[in-house]
């Protein structure tokens, strides 16, 4: 049997390999590996370990899982679980155990202990004002790992430093764990704390929040529940697996029936005040950068959303037109990633929402550094067509003209 220091010592030299390490990953038939900069790499042990085994990746889930049963018995019946583990004062991890051909696989995703503010994350001026917020439904959305959390966190962060108000958070697992500054924080899990979203965000209505946080809509009692939460005051901040704003609002409709999705859209357009939809791209040089699309809300927002985007009333189109008040496409994130170095062109055209816009845009800027390139290097000011300097010498005097002459 696999004991926790034993397991920790093996972790922390996975850790120590990299200064950049975001998941590590046991799988059968591979060694340990470790995650960073979206390309996995072997990792040396002590002891080395050439090719784990069926038998070595169950030791490493059932030393995670320790003596949880509910987490044992979900693996076991619906084959993968979710849970949380800890090297104290070392590194915390959210941890996926699922089985695959008859054998365990398992990746731990480091998380950060400490919790970044707005600007360490190099989000835009415009999240100060979405943490400002005091009613409504924020949501932020994007693929798996794509930092959705970690926003969501430092949003969180900010309302702590800024309000005193009392927030509950509904994780699974607790990721990151806050402090009581000014706000008072009650951080419940799922499993240990509450047994569904939908059960625990209906009794957090009765504890008393201001601000209440759902890790993932997951489902549509959960987010029938945070409309309620919404519109009777409350500020509520989930996240969804969608790609952008447009996706999103058809994600929550789609879980109500087709007689029901009307009354949801009126309420949705009532409630919602912010889609932020996140994609991390490779970023040139090493390391990965985020992009945007910010959605607020307005009376065209709100329009779209009760009648549905038709022409020249897209998502995408009214986000575009706000751009002057930081709201942001992903398409203009990824122009302007561009143009400032941070991603190739290939990641630009790659990440992108409608690759000919930012494909037309991307050539217009090639051209323009090509002009400034061509002028620089080409064309100069010509100087004026040098003029013969006249002698210094006074000039011959025609010989004989001053002579006397002969009597």
């Amino acid at each position: 049997m696999l004991t926790k220091n034993e397991l920790n010592r093996i972790l922390e030299s996975m850790l120590d390999l990299r200064a950049d390490v975001s998941d590590l990953n046991f799988t059968v038939d591979k060694p340990p590996q470790i995650e960073s900069d979206n390309e996995l790499y072997p990792a040396s042990t002590k002891p080395p370990i050439e090719k784990l085994t069926p038998h070595q990746t169950e030791m490493i889930a059932l030393t995670i899982l320790g003596t949880n049963r509910r987490l044992i018995e979900q693996l076991l019946r619906t084959g993968s679980c979710d849970t949380s583990y800890a090297i104290p004062g070392k590194a915390r991890f959210r941890v996926n155990i699922f089985s695959q051909r008859g054998s365990f696989s398992i990746v731990l995703r480091k998380l950060s202990t400490k919790i970044p503010a707005i600007e360490q994350l190099g989000l835009p001026p415009i999240f100060h004002q979405i943490a400002e917020e005091k009613t409504g439904l924020i949501l932020v959305t994007g693929a798996t790992g794509s930092g959705k959390t970690t926003t969501l966190a430092s949003i969180l962060n900010h309302i702590n430093h800024t309000k005193s108000y009392h927030i509950i958070t509904l994780e699974d697992p607790v990721e990151f764990v806050h402090e009581h500054k000014k706000s008072t924080f009650n951080q419940r899990e799922l499993g240990s704390d509450f047994n569904m979203f939908a059960t625990g965000l209906r009794a957090s209505l009765r504890q008393a929040p201001k601000v209440i946080m759902v890790g993932e809509m997951r489902d549509r009692e959960t987010v029938e529940i945070g409309l309620t939460a919404a519109e009777t005051g409350h500020l509520v901040l989930s996240s969804l697996h969608t790609i952008d704003s447009g996706q999103t609002i058809n994600r929550i409709l789609g879980m109500f029936d087709q007689e029901e999705q009307q009354q949801v859209r009126f309420r949705l357009a009532d409630t919602l005040r912010w889609v932020v939809s996140q994609r991390l791209v490779t970023k040139q040089g090493g390391g990965r950068t985020l992009l945007l699309e910010v959605m607020g809300s307005n009376l065209r927002t709100s329009e779209s959303i009760i009648q549905g985007e038709s022409e020249g009333k897209t998502f995408n189109e009214i986000i575009e037109a706000s751009k002057p008040f930081g709201w942001t496409t992903f398409d203009s994130s990824c122009i302007e990633a561009y143009e400032n170095g941070l991603i190739s062109e290939e990641t630009a055209l790659f990440a992108s929402s409608k690759r000919g816009i930012v494909s037309r845009a991307i050539d217009a800027l090639k051209k323009q550094k090509g002009f400034a390139a061509d002028t620089g290097s080409r064309l100069q000011m010509k100087s004026p067509p040098q003029q013969p300097q006249p002698s210094q010498q006074p000039p011959e005097q025609p010989r004989g003209f001053f002579r006397k002459r002969r009597s």
